[in-house]
């Protein structure tokens, strides 16, 4: 069977605009976007979305531009819609134990409620208890406390000043410096004695009197430890009068918080209580810090609130320090709110893209007070996984694994559900005066991991624990089926794409030609490529251009425009390659014919653009045992598919002259020019070619270039990249100029992925280029020789023999007769290299 020439109209898939039903996409623009080409995705992001039993997080597997992302965030908000709000996140401080503040949760929003009634809480008692603490009842009760304790301070004062006198002492005591005693010697009269008279009595005088002197600082001593207990007594009592006083005005008041909240947890009852009891503990505080302004509002402190009238730079030390120890207080009695959702509709749906152990796990931040770092719970700052309590959180695996740790602790996370806040990589000062350490939070919240096929299978391998908490696999085609619907989805999705940005509308045929590059990018005419990200790149280059030229909406002619524009940006390598063959540095024959020498197609794929690019195979045959030499092998400079291509070309090669076994064959294929590698298989059939041209003598056709892949039986397999390595071999032609000679060899079985350019199927439309296909090698060398194969599985078999025993092979004047005459000429010559007596007379002549 010969190769086919392809029809002008078989080279691409042309859309007719006028099938796409719309004036411009603006008609689209408020129809809900479908996921295009992904049921089987949506379907299982549906099932894992609704799932609320464990360990049925989502992983979503595709490619960058699928729409994974986008569609995924779709989905999550639809599924949070349907899902209750979750409750607030508070935390509040410890007073047993400072370094582990409490976690509470409240019903949605009841945890500003509760923040605001404790904020106002603590206002009302800096003005309620200093006016409790200051009414006439308590001024009495504390007066009479006071008057009890002055009585026997009195008392005991009596007796030590008997007890001086008796010893010939003066003893009196200041007012100031806290009751500083001081006594002098006295003489007969009773009058303090000058110091000229001390030193003028007798020794002995002198003796005595030291004598006294220390018996009567034993006394004061004695005295000073006997007013101790009785102070004490008298603060106990004063504390307890002040308890009395104000724990009916603090129990109502917290009583009043706890209203404000239907179900109050149990960790906010036990925290009111001990805000209760530290309150009480620190009634002085709020007397202390009260006393300025009593100050200035009345003649003078009761006397319960101060045991000396004094208005000294002490006096402002110490209720500066109550003011401070107050505000201290009161800011540990506030309720901090980490998560507030009063706000929230549904279910918290958070997309983190800067995953970090503070952004995603929370952190402590510190306060700084006079130059020192201090943290407490109102530092506590709460992440993404917190946040998305109830609801959902999607993260990138690359952004997950790129920083060091992250992957670990939400490893860790993911067994058991509780989540630790601390202050490491939190960005907290690490010389805080208190570590905190809040307490463990667990949290439900369904995680959407976005990764790769091969970090997919990657983490199945290499963690099996964590993957099996991804039990719900969201995988993503890179392709579709093409169909009308789809191809009105594509239309809806140019409509939302154009209402997102603020972009002029479409035409239809503008439309359809994005559909076109969409079958370009999957290199298939019934498949469009779901790498939706690169046709929005084009819509929005597109859309510019139109708005440029002032455009009321986007033509076919812009989006052309911008396919030129954008291969201008990025094939200068391209052009370089194709300087080079105009200039002949780079030797690529266009015309005629040639022995053992090929043009085939190669595709280079820069990452961010392919283009296709003609290479030169040549092949050298000689007679000999070492067999099919691999240049490119033996330097390292080709890969193991094409290795692999290589062997299964040799294989086929030894299958096809098996009955003139044993070869006596040297052969060696090259790469012409090629200096950075060579891989895949697509050039098999192209060294055959070569090869079979070397050995039949016959030459081929150099303004055809082959690409295809063969198998051990000479079937053509199907390769890739083929529009880029027909549209480069024919830019190379163009270039020296159509004859109506040149044209490709391609495996019949990539029809179905040609989408062409328009201009190859207007020069094959006007015969001055040509697409031809084959299924099996020998149509590829009848073609390029003009002569038949002999090598079509038909032909095949028919018995062959060697005519080294006297039997004619076959009378018809093919590629392979030629190629076995070859090796027969080959296997003599060794042979008569080997045994010149023997060999020599043994030789039998070919028949025809």
């Amino acid at each position: 069977m010969p190769a086919i020439a392809l029809e002008p109209h078989q080279l691409r898939l042309t859309i007719a605009p006028a099938a796409l039903g719309f004036a411009n996409t603006a008609e689209l623009q408020d129809l809900p976007l479908p996921w295009i080409g992904q049921e089987r995705a949506q379907a299982a992001a549906r099932f894992g979305l609704t799932m609320v039993q464990p360990d049925y997080h989502l992983f979503v597997l595709g490619e960058v531009g699928s729409g994974r992302a986008s569609l995924m965030h779709q989905a999550m908000c639809e599924a949070a819609a349907t899902r209750a709000v979750p409750p607030d996140l508070c935390y509040v401080h410890n007073f047993d134990a400072p370094e582990h503040p409490r976690a509470a949760r409240l019903p949605a929003g009841q945890g500003r409620v509760l923040r605001q009634a404790m904020a106002e809480l603590t206002r009302s008692l800096q003005t309620d208890i200093p006016r409790h603490l200051s009414s006439p009842d308590f001024r009495a009760q504390a007066r009479a406390i006071t008057q009890v304790y002055e009585a026997q301070e009195a008392q005991a004062f009596s007796a030590l000043e008997a007890f001086a006198r008796a010893r010939q002492f003066c003893l009196t005591r200041s007012d100031e410096d806290g009751g500083h005693m001081v006594f002098t010697i006295t003489g007969s009269n009773g009058q303090p004695l000058t110091e000229s008279e001390a030193r003028a009595l007798p020794p002995d005088q002198r003796a005595r009197i030291d004598q006294a002197e220390q018996a009567l600082r034993a006394e004061i001593m004695a005295f000073a430890q006997a007013l101790r207990p009785l102070e004490r007594v008298r603060d106990d009592a004063l504390n307890d009068l002040r308890k009395r006083t104000v724990r009916p005005l603090l129990q109502q008041a917290l009583q009043s918080v706890r209203s404000t909240v239907a179900v109050l947890p149990e960790a906010l009852q036990t925290w009111l209580e001990q805000v209760e009891r530290e309150l009480l503990q620190h009634l002085q505080w709020f007397e202390l810090a009260d006393l300025p302004a009593r100050d200035s509002a009345a003649d003078g402190p009761a006397p319960a609130e101060r045991s000396a009238d004094n208005s000294d730079d002490s006096d402002g030390d110490e209720d500066d320090d109550a003011q401070r120890a107050l505000n201290r207080l009161l800011h540990l009695c506030q309720i901090h709110v980490a998560v507030d959702h009063h706000a929230q509709r549904g279910a918290p749906v958070i997309v983190e893209d800067n995953p970090q152990h503070r952004t995603l796990f929370g952190g402590i931040e510190a306060r700084h007070e006079s130059d020192a770092p201090h943290a407490d719970y109102t530092g506590i700052r709460a992440g993404s996984l917190l946040r998305a309590h109830g609801g959902f959180v999607l993260l990138h695996l690359h952004d997950l694994t790129s920083e060091e740790g992250l992957w670990a602790r939400l490893r860790r996370f993911l067994r058991s559900s509780r989540l630790h806040i601390d202050e490491a990589g939190s960005g907290s000062n690490p010389g805080a005066a208190v570590s905190l350490q809040p307490e463990p939070v667990q949290v439900d919240v369904k995680i959407v991991l976005i990764g790769t096929v091969e970090e997919y299978y990657a983490l199945q391998e290499a963690d099996p624990d964590t993957a099996r908490r991804f039990r719900a696999k969201v995988d993503f085609v890179e392709s579709f089926a093409a169909s009308s619907d789809s191809r009105r989805a594509c239309a809806i999705f140019v409509a939302h794409s154009c209402k997102r940005h603020g972009l002029p509308h479409f035409a239809p045929a503008a439309v359809a030609l994005l559909l076109e590059q969409a079958h370009r990018e999957a290199d298939d005419q019934g498949r469009q490529s779901a790498q939706f990200g690169r046709i929005e790149a084009l819509l929005m280059e597109a859309a510019s251009l139109c708005q440029a030229r002032g455009g009321a909406r986007v033509e076919a002619a812009d989006v052309q425009a911008a396919q030129h524009a954008r291969m201008l940006r990025h094939n200068y390598p391209e052009e370089q390659l194709h300087e080079s063959i105009a200039e002949g540095e780079r030797l690529i024959t266009l015309t005629g014919s040639a022995v053992g020498q090929i043009n085939a197609l190669t595709q280079i794929d820069l990452g961010d653009y392919r283009f296709g690019f003609p290479v030169r195979i040549t092949a050298r045959t000689f007679a000999g045992h070492e067999g099919l030499l691999n240049i490119e092998r033996e330097v390292d400079m080709s890969g193991p598919i094409h290795d692999k291509g290589v062997l299964i070309l040799h294989s086929y090669l030894t299958a096809l002259f098996s009955h003139v076994a044993p070869l006596a064959l040297n052969a060696s294929i090259v790469f012409e020019q090629e200096y950075s590698g060579v891989e895949g298989d697509s050039a098999s059939c192209a060294e055959l070619y070569a090869l079979l041209s070397s050995l039949s003598g016959l030459p081929l056709r150099q303004g055809i270039a082959i690409t295809g892949a063969l198998n051990q039986h000479g079937e053509v397999l199907p390769v890739g990249g083929i529009n880029e390595k027909i549209e480069g071999w024919f830019r190379a032609c163009a270039a020296a100029g159509l004859d109506g000679t040149h044209g490709v060899l391609v495996p019949s079985r990539n029809q179905r992925h040609l989408m062409l350019s328009a201009d190859i199927a207007s020069a094959v439309e006007r015969g001055l280029f040509f697409v031809y296909t084959m299924n099996h090698v020998s149509e590829g060398i009848a073609l390029l020789t003009g002569e038949p194969s002999g090598m079509s599985p038909a032909d095949l078999q028919q018995p062959r023999t060697d005519d080294a025993s006297d039997n004619v092979a076959s009378a018809e004047d093919t590629v392979l007769e030629r190629a076995e005459e070859t090796l027969r000429a080959f296997r003599r010559a060794c042979q008569t290299a080997a045994y010149p007596r023997r060999g020599r007379g043994n030789a039998s002549r070919r028949k025809r």
